[in-house]
């Protein structure tokens, strides 16, 4: 980025380091020619390399306390030094001094570089009491100092920042005569007074993770989550990545840029989940009170503050636009990330965000980035300066926002301010460098102008927790400094950009190709594009799609996401879980295989059963039966048959298709599953139908049958109809009996001279005994006398 002009400072040109080390050769070579006149026996570096491991001292500065004085305070320095060397280092002592204010931004990178060089300027030694003095420094053991010295005691000047050496000073048996043996410079920013016109800095403070959660869930009505791991476990318990971004973050005036995903896998954890364990096996998940700690905190740290709601899952916006732009439906992927943002964080932390950023990778831009970063409803893209550079020509470093055209702003971050905290940062004394660096850094910028600008500084997505302790020890000290003012990430984007500032965004071709090597190939976002259409092709047949739709639509924004950049294979095995589980459900809906089956006759039904192994039912689904050769069998009149089908969750149903024969043989038949809109469900079943014609001597065989069946019972008929008119004309004659026996009507013509019993006698006599008559109901009379007591009839 273009600053002031880069005046002289304390970092030596190579010209002047040249006449240095000239001079010096100079002036030392009288004593070179004395040291050649000793005797034999005098010590003396006896090799090359016993000549470079003369003096080597590593200083550590780890701390420095406080990071910004003021007028009145007493400036700490505390930290080691280590006698790399093979000769004991005697007469030693640590010093402190300061050289000339570095004027330039460029002047403190030159002299961070050189922070451990012996041939530059350093200033002069405060001395006297300030200093820490050891007798033997022996080789490979650290020792430990510690130096306070009143900052009117450093002879510090105006406003600026000045380098501080530390320098450790002795003498070694080989060159026994002192002289700097190891130094660290740092810098010591010092503006008492303030300054006339704060900087407004804004701090993104980026809550952002991995991907923890699987695509499966359970079969129960909760759905009981999977996890890959216990990594974000780790993150979140007391100590971790985490955690320590949270309690660090939660006492500073930052922005929060949180990532919806990461919010939504913790509130996962709060309930019953389960974690992949060896195999396909998951056991049961146990941090739901870490988990619920750390939401509640969290909840509490973003009340009243500016909170950025990343897309879920923190898609790849890079990626996207050089790799899977042309893979139809991946800009819709990024759209459902965006969609899903803002209700995730509003329904966890209970606040609302602003969802209008895009944020590439390091803050990298080109044309095709701003136009897939802006296309999910974004209008805003943190870049970086070291992308979108400063060409403008200005003096000084121009606040953050720049217009690049389509009403899309950039906010450009300080390069220099952002990357300060990269690197391993888990010594102290490259801890307390970086924090001194930065404030450096921040306080140089005050000083180009007295032009009031808004600064962002947008660190690494996933700092470790070492780095956060550095930032916020950093962001603590600017925040307490004179030259800073805080402000929110939207303030920043809204501020009046300056006139002069460079608005055009860089090249496709300026990409880093570094960078490029970890994208997402585009075979990723055509495997995240099969995965869709297939659960597109699923989620029609489902009673419930919700139970599906949602677990697997933030599975694939998880697969977009940034953090797999330099994990290809652990990328590629995600993706592939992802497809399998997928794969697996829709296959819980399926045909049941057939064996051949065999007609004996013209028409005939084929049953076909459809299983669903699903906890839900399946509906919207069409089986199609079809003949391979129509000619020889027909199903329902035609080629093929449908039917509709609908079967609850853990059942099968089985239709029968009517078909008919029209010759002999063997005839392929295809049972296949359709959704409503004519997309193939699953697999075919085949199976083949054989069918077999009915000879003339087998219908003569069931021909006789009937025949003899219908003579039969034509007979009984008969028999019963003959039965029934003999019963009804015996009826009819004791009918007529009967009434002869009352008295009845004489025949005509007759006397009546005939006794009753002489009519019985004939009557007896001359009928002949029928036989349906039965046997007397009592016996013949006797003509005996009556006995005593017996009723005789007259």
């Amino acid at each position: 980025m273009a600053e002031a002009a880069d005046f002289p400072g304390m970092s030596p040109s190579p010209a002047r380091r040249w006449l240095r080390r000239t001079g010096a050769l100079l002036a030392g070579a009288p004593l070179l020619a004395g040291l050649l006149q000793l005797p034999a026996h005098a010590e003396a570096p006896a090799t090359a390399k016993e000549a470079s491991d003369t003096g080597s001292v590593a200083v550590a500065v780890d701390s420095l306390s406080p990071a910004v004085p003021t007028d009145g305070d007493t400036v700490t320095v505390s930290g080691t030094v280590t006698n790399k060397g093979k000769q004991a280092v005697t007469e030693a002592h640590v010093g402190l001094s300061v050289g000339s204010a570095l004027t330039t931004r460029s002047a403190i990178d030159d002299a961070a570089k050189d922070a451990k060089d012996l041939d530059g300027a350093y200033g002069s030694e405060v001395g006297g009491k300030y200093v820490a003095e050891f007798a033997k420094l022996t080789p490979g053991v650290a020792e430990h100092f510690s130096i306070s010295v009143p900052v009117d005691k450093l002879d510090l000047g105006g406003d600026g920042v000045y380098p501080l050496g530390v320098s450790l000073s002795g003498e070694t048996s080989a060159q026994p005569w002192e002289r700097v043996l190891g130094i660290q410079r740092t810098f010591l920013p010092w503006q008492p007074d303030g300054a006339d016109t704060a900087t407004k800095t804004t701090v993104l403070w980026p809550l952002v993770s991995s991907v923890h959660m699987t695509a499966e869930t359970g079969s129960n009505a909760q759905q009981t989550p999977v996890f890959l791991n216990e990594d974000l476990a780790e993150e979140i318990a007391p100590g971790g990545r985490l955690d320590q971004l949270l309690s660090l973050g939660k006492d500073l005036d930052v922005t929060w840029v949180i990532d919806p995903d990461l919010l939504a896998s913790v509130d996962a954890m709060t309930g019953s989940y389960r974690v992949r364990s060896d195999g396909d096996t998951t056991r049961a998940g146990t941090h739901q009170a870490v988990a619920k700690q750390w939401l509640a905190e969290l909840q509490e740290a973003v009340v009243d503050k500016e909170v950025v709601a990343l897309p879920f899952a923190d898609p790849d916006v890079a990626s996207l636009a050089h790799n899977g732009t042309g893979v139809t439906g991946s800009l819709s992927q990024l759209k459902a990330a965006t969609d899903v943002a803002a209700t995730t964080v509003e329904t966890v932390l209970h606040v609302t965000p602003s969802t209008d950023f895009a944020w590439p990778v390091n803050g990298a831009v080109d044309p095709s980035i701003v136009k897939v970063a802006t296309s999910a409803g974004a209008d805003k893209v943190i870049a970086r300066s070291d992308s979108l550079a400063e060409t403008g020509g200005l003096s000084y470093t121009p606040s953050a926002a720049r217009p690049i055209g389509g009403g899309t702003t950039a906010v450009v971050a300080d390069a220099r301010l952002s990357k300060t905290f990269e690197g391993d940062l888990t010594k102290a004394s490259a801890s307390t460098l970086a924090v001194q660096e930065f404030l450096a850094q921040s306080l140089a910028l005050n000083l180009q102008t007295n032009k009031q600008r808004s600064i962002v500084v947008a660190p690494q997505r996933m700092p470790t927790a070492s780095q956060a302790q550095a930032m916020a020890a950093a962001v603590t000290a600017l925040q307490g400094g004179g030259w800073s003012q805080s402000q929110g990430l939207s303030a920043a984007a809204e501020a009046k950009p300056d006139g002069g500032a460079t608005t055009k965004v860089p090249s496709r071709s300026a990409y880093s190709s570094a960078l490029r090597k970890q994208e997402l190939p585009r075979s990723a976002f055509e495997q995240i594009a099969a995965t869709q259409d297939k659960l597109d092709n699923f989620k029609v047949i489902l009673a419930d799609k919700s139970r599906v739709v949602t677990p697997f639509g933030r599975a694939m924004n998880r697969e977009m996401s940034t953090s797999w950049r330099g994990r290809s294979t652990a990328a590629s095995t995600f993706r592939q879980d992802v497809q399998s589980y997928l794969d697996t459900l829709t296959d819980q809906v399926k045909l049941i295989d057939k064996s051949e089956t065999k007609l004996s006759g013209r028409s005939a039904t084929i049953p076909v059963t459809v299983q669903n192994n699903l906890v839900q039912g399946v509906d919207h689904l069409i089986l199609r039966l079809t003949s391979a050769n129509d000619t020889r069998l027909e199903i329902g009149g035609h080629v093929y048959d449908e039917q509709p089908i609908e079967v609850s969750g853990g059942h099968s149903t089985t239709v029968k298709f009517t078909t008919s024969a029209n010759v002999n043989g063997q005839t392929t038949v295809i049972a296949q599953l359709y959704t409503e809109d004519g997309q193939k469900y699953g697999d075919a079943v085949t199976f083949d139908v054989k069918v077999t014609e009915i000879t003339a001597t087998v219908m003569l065989v069931i021909g006789g049958g009937v025949l003899l069946l219908v003579l039969a019972g034509f007979r009984m008929y008969t028999q019963r109809k003959r039965a029934a008119a003999r019963e009804a004309e015996e009826a009819d004659a004791e009918e007529t009996d009967e009434a002869e026996a009352d008295g009845g009507p004489v025949n005509a013509g007759g006397s009546e001279d005939r006794t009753e019993e002489e009519s019985g006698a004939r009557s007896g006599a001359d009928d002949p005994e029928q036989p349906s008559d039965g046997t007397t109901d009592t016996a013949a009379e006797s003509a005996a006398p009556s006995g005593t007591g017996e009723r005789v009839d007259r």
